[in-house]
């Protein structure tokens, strides 16, 4: 009986918000549509709330159910990093929502259950746990993606990602299979000392595995070649489930992809880092590339995300404590700036109007100059110059390859970082450099200024003030070797 209890208390912080959620669907009937908002500050509470009580694992090291779930420093984190963009989206949402009209307080449960996934995946010790978390997430998104009902784009969107994810999803299963048929074993712990003991050199079907599972796991961070469900999905979803998608899924996806591959599989390691340094390259490349001809805003976040997703990969192909710690400063980086670029989107959006094209964003910098010089941090930030948060965890990625010998994709980095100075600074010339419309309101809120001067104080803090960051990073990682 303790030992249940003990259980239970390792997993807390997704209980508290798993409560919350289902606390939503019962309350949702019972509450006018006008004070729908009660459910956001609801959420928000629970979100805070859980991200409060991973306090108490601070400094400490628990493995429940039977090794499934293991509560570590890496683990806590990526936990703290998810609530925050969870928190974030949740603020986004309150003027989104109105806008929209969207009255249905079921938006917010779901926000819940996706955190709850994401949560449990970077504790996720054994290939049957990361699986179940995983799909608790991604069946969230899927709903989430389609919520406005009304709309053929978000539709449109909900289909698309559907069917790829549970195309993917199936890529992902297969390859824990293969992995267990090779082993005899899904607990990571397990199949890492079999492979220090009988590593099975150049086995097809470890092979064969490898390439299902970097399949699976490059859908859901959208790395080239399979990206082409991210465009419009971005451009169709609400924007903060855009906004969430692109940073808290991506996030989360990538700390159970480092648990796995660094700790689960490091005897691996000639066989996978190939496959990721052509996927690194090519990611980076297409995903710059193809934003140069975007003119919808959040086609163009899309393609940078899929272009930061190569920079993030430049660190696991590293596999060093230098170049994952580098990881987790650029994915706090990352959450900071890319939030900031949507929240951009829903300033601008109106009833009938989307607000998600590049022209929609005309004299905004005139009109409201502290905007302007908000989106100019985190523009800056996505390029990678300094003193922006960005820069750091570019620096750290790029200095982790180079300290490796990955000379030539360091300087496909570098490459791409500069292909993207132009497509952010062409947003900057239509915010400062075309003439105002006439009567620009922006959808202002507090929850939004809150949002957006916390981001922007953030990203410009980290990239002052990197060093604590950096602790928290390194310390965090070692747990893996």
């Amino acid at each position: 009986m303790q030992s249940d209890l003990y259980a239970i208390f390792a997993i807390l912080p997704e209980i508290i918000l798993a409560i919350a959620a289902c606390a939503i669907f019962v309350m949702e009937p019972f509450i006018p549509k006008v004070k729908r908002n009660i459910m956001a500050y609801f959420s928000l509470g629970a979100l805070i709330f859980s991200g409060l009580s991973l306090l108490f694992f601070c400094g400490k090291n628990i493995s429940a159910f039977n090794g499934m779930v293991v509560i570590d420093a890496y683990a806590i984190a990526f936990k703290a990093v998810i609530v925050v963009s969870a928190i974030v989206v949740v603020l986004m949402s309150f003027e989104y929502l109105k806008i929209e009209r969207i009255f249905l307080g079921e938006y917010y449960g779901l926000i819940l259950f996706a955190t709850m996934g994401m949560m449990f995946l970077p504790s996720a010790s054994d290939l049957l746990s990361f699986y179940l978390a995983l799909e608790l997430m991604s069946v969230s998104f899927y709903i989430l993606a389609a919520f406005m009902r009304k709309d053929p784009k978000s539709l449109e969107a909900g289909i698309k990602y559907f069917l790829a994810g549970i195309f993917t999803s199936g890529l992902i299963l297969y390859g824990i299979a293969f992995l267990y048929g090779l082993t005899g074993a899904t607990h990571l712990g397990t199949i890492r000392a079999i492979f220090m003991t009988e590593k099975p050199a150049d086995n097809p079907m470890l092979i064969f595995a490898l390439i299902l599972l970097i399949a699976g796991f490059g859908f859901k961070i959208a790395a080239v070649p399979f990206h082409m469900w991210a465009p419009d999905v971005y451009e169709g979803a609400p924007t903060p489930v855009t906004a969430f998608l692109s940073v808290g899924s991506k996030l989360a996806t990538l700390a159970a992809m480092l648990r796995l591959f660094v700790f689960g599989l490091p005897f691996a390691y000639e066989d996978w880092w190939l496959f990721l340094w052509i996927i690194s390259a090519l990611t980076m490349t297409l995903g710059n590339v193809a934003a140069l001809v975007q003119t919808n805003f959040k086609r163009l976040l899309a393609y940078s995300s899929i272009g930061h997703t190569g920079y993030l990969l430049m660190g696991l192909i590293v596999k060093s404590e230098l170049g994952i710690a580098a990881i987790f400063v650029h994915a706090v980086a990352y959450l900071l700036m890319t939030l900031g670029a949507f929240i951009m989107v829903v300033l601008v959006c109106k009833a009938g109007a989307r607000g998600d094209q590049i022209a929609d964003l005309r004299g905004l910098g005139r009109a409201y100059p502290l905007v302007g010089f908000a989106f100019i941090i985190f523009a800056l930030s996505l390029i990678g110059i300094p003193p922006t948060a960005g820069f750091m965890g570019k620096l750290m990625i790029f200095g982790a390859a180079i300290e490796d010998h990955f000379y030539w994709l360091a300087v496909i980095g570098v490459l791409n970082s500069a292909i993207s100075l132009y497509y952010y600074f062409k947003v900057a010339t239509v915010m400062f450099m075309e003439d105002t419309p006439e009567q620009m309101t922006l959808s202002f809120s507090l929850p939004l200024k809150v949002s957006l001067v916390g981001l922007s104080a953030g990203t410009l803090l980290i990239g002052l003030y990197p060093e604590p960051l950096i602790r928290v990073a390194i310390s965090s990682v070692r747990v893996l070797f």
